[in-house]
């Protein structure tokens, strides 16, 4: 019983694990994503103050 007990509580580590690398991926691909998107808006909006 408690080699069972053991077994399982190893996955459920290894799952959460598994998950957070999932979560830390999708993270990043926001972030990157996020920082393209700021990236296109300064190159398409002109900046007001540079018309002065």
């Amino acid at each position: 019983m408690t080699v069972l007990a053991l077994s399982l509580s190893l996955q459920a580590c290894a799952v959460v694990a598994v998950a957070d690398a999932a979560v830390t991926v999708v993270a990043t691909g926001v972030k990157v994503a996020a920082k393209t998107v700021g990236a296109v808006v300064d190159v398409v909006v002109p900046d007001k103050s540079n018309q002065d």
